[in-house]
């Protein structure tokens, strides 16, 4: 044991010298989760767009004010006709148009309906589907205040509520997804790179030779970076509550248990790419490369796991984060507790002995 905690003091003394291996244990993390935080959202915010108002009665100006206190746009110079609004789609001045036809008030008032106009720039569809959605949300509610005054047989008037994210904050989603990145990324890079940066130097050499056990040498290599990364694994927390105001609903316990299971697996899966690669350029390609497109695509934050072939469903049940994903998705923004994960637990838990027991087994104490 009093070997073993040297070589974990000379492994913490080796982090600490490297500031690369700092910059990318600290830094990386800090990086991504605020630009992953502000930047990954479903949202559409600050959109321009301009109003051709033909009406410019009571009517009309009480709906151009709805929408102009919308968080979502940002209202540009009226317009005057539609030969300037194609004019400003052209040089990408705005990205949708609301059009008022003239006698707005009088067909509410005295036909009962009126009709206007939503134009979109199309060229991103999604974004432009969203903008009619958007639009189309404030209309209905500005519609809501004629039809309740109006003297109708019946009426049906539906309200929404949104679970565990009322305020629409995009973060909630994509953070716990971030988070499964950074760790998978850092964790499994980290640990594959320290070992072989060891046989590129031609230390290894001497660490086999060495009366300490081969087993305690990964060993050593890897609780470093296990305490190192729950440490990173604070951080992010820090930043996610108090810089992106993603709450905490359930038990933080519960979370940073989950997250260490989730790091030694990570660290098992770089010692076990540590034995294959024979260069630190081919581990950092094997490690994040192989590693952060699936997780991207394969784990369920970026896109929705259903609509990926059947193929790639079930090839996504290999992957460790996807569970980590879900574990974490239900803890801190729905305030489950084991309970309700304890599946997705022993799936990461039976992981993580399986690709220590691997790398462990199949570590080379023999170097050609």
């Amino acid at each position: 044991m009093k070997q073993l905690l040297v070589f974990i003091r000379k492994e913490f003394y080796h982090v600490f010298r490297d500031r690369r291996t700092l910059l990318i244990l600290f830094g990386l993390p800090t990086a991504q989760i605020l630009l992953f935080g502000y930047a990954l959202s479903s949202e559409v915010k600050n959109i321009n767009l301009a109003v051709i108002d033909f009406a410019r009665d009571q009517a009309s100006q009480q709906l151009i004010g709805q929408v102009g206190a919308s968080r979502y746009f940002h209202l540009q110079p009226s317009l005057m006709d539609y030969k300037t609004m194609n004019t400003a789609f052209r040089r990408g001045t705005i990205r949708a148009a609301l059009i008022i036809p003239a006698h707005f008030a009088d067909d509410i008032g005295h036909v009962g309906k009126a009709q206007v106009q939503i134009i979109a720039d199309g060229s991103d569809p999604n974004t432009a589907t969203t903008i009619i959605n958007y639009l189309t949300g404030i209309i209905g509610g500005y519609q809501q205040k004629f039809t309740t005054a109006a003297a109708l047989p019946y009426q049906i008037v539906t309200q929404t509520r949104m679970l565990y994210n009322p305020e629409m904050n995009g973060s909630l989603n994509f953070i716990p997804g971030v988070m499964a990145l950074i760790l998978m990324i850092v964790c499994t890079t980290l640990t594959s790179v320290s070992v072989v940066r060891e046989k590129e130097q031609g230390t290894m050499e001497i660490l086999l030779v060495s009366p300490f056990k081969p087993i305690l040498v990964l060993v050593s290599k890897a609780v470093p970076y296990l305490v190192l990364s729950m440490l990173d694994l604070i951080l992010i927390l820090l930043l996610a509550v108090y810089v992106l105001d993603v709450p905490i609903h359930g038990s933080i316990a519960l979370v940073l248990a989950e997250s260490a299971l989730f790091i030694v697996c990570c660290l098992s899966l770089g010692l076990l790419i540590s034995n294959v690669a024979t260069t630190q350029q081919t581990a950092m390609l094997m490690s994040m490369m192989g590693m952060m497109l699936p997780t991207i695509l394969l784990t369920g934050f970026m896109f929705p796991l259903e609509n990926l072939p059947i193929f790639l469903q079930w090839v996504s049940h290999i992957i460790p984060s996807r569970y980590y994903y879900l574990i974490v998705k239900a803890v801190m923004l729905k305030g489950l507790g084991i309970e309700a994960v304890w599946k997705e637990t022993l799936i990461l838990a039976g992981m993580t002995l399986a690709l220590l027991g691997i790398s462990l087994k199949n570590f080379n104490i023999r170097l050609a």
